[in-house]
């Protein structure tokens, strides 16, 4: 099934918008955001309980925003860091791209192919009905895997690349999960922003 249109970048999906910008960063510039995304960020690594169990999460984490306002998942809850003058200005290029305005961005450091994100939603309450989630990579190509919730045979894969913007939009976050799984293959670094909209008090 050809899902995608070339010129807008546009995939085809019910209960849902899943548009893809491969090259929304230059190279260059993704390169110096990677490494100082990297370096400069006080990651975190928390723990996390999955059916009573509580693991080290598989990833690094940090939150940041425009306000104090918490963002909680997987009963964490993170209180956001002021955004750096690099957050603020992939933060603009990625809102003139969305034509949306977004006020807290989640990073996640995947340090080699045993980081990943299981199967979810980000439909925490916070985020309001019908959330739009810009999703910015750098580093490492790694393939986003979503499936339809009801519909079994709506279920596919993309390769995020460096320098890409993955937006998501209208009923996604209700009827479809996503995430990036673990890989046996030895690969590098990767550092991926999502920028959303907290709009609860």
């Amino acid at each position: 099934m050809n899902l995608f249109s070339q010129e807008k970048n546009h995939f085809k999906l019910p209960n849902a918008e899943l548009i893809y910008v491969p090259n929304c960063f230059s190279k260059d510039d993704s390169d110096t955001y990677f490494k100082n995304l990297k370096l400069t960020t006080d990651w975190q690594h928390d723990d996390i309980t999955i059916f009573g169990k509580t693991y080290k999460q598989p990833r690094l984490t940090a939150l940041f925003g425009d306000s104090d306002k918490p963002y909680s998942y997987s009963n964490i809850e993170m209180l956001p860091k002021p955004l750096t003058s690099i957050l603020k200005t992939i933060k603009q290029q990625t809102e003139n791209i969305t034509n949306h305005n977004f006020n807290t961005v989640l990073a996640n450091y995947y340090r080699n192919g045993n980081d990943s994100n299981g199967w979810h939603a980000d439909n925490e309450k916070e985020l309001g009905i019908n959330p739009i989630i810009a999703s910015v990579s750098f580093g490492e190509t790694r393939p986003f895997h979503f499936k339809h919730r009801h519909i079994k045979e709506q279920r596919y894969k993309l390769n995020l690349e460096h320098g890409s913007l993955l937006i998501m939009k209208g009923e996604m976050q209700h009827y479809w999960l996503h995430q990036i799984a673990k890989t046996k293959k030895s690969i590098g670094e990767r550092i991926n922003l999502t920028f959303r909209t907290i709009v609860s008090d």
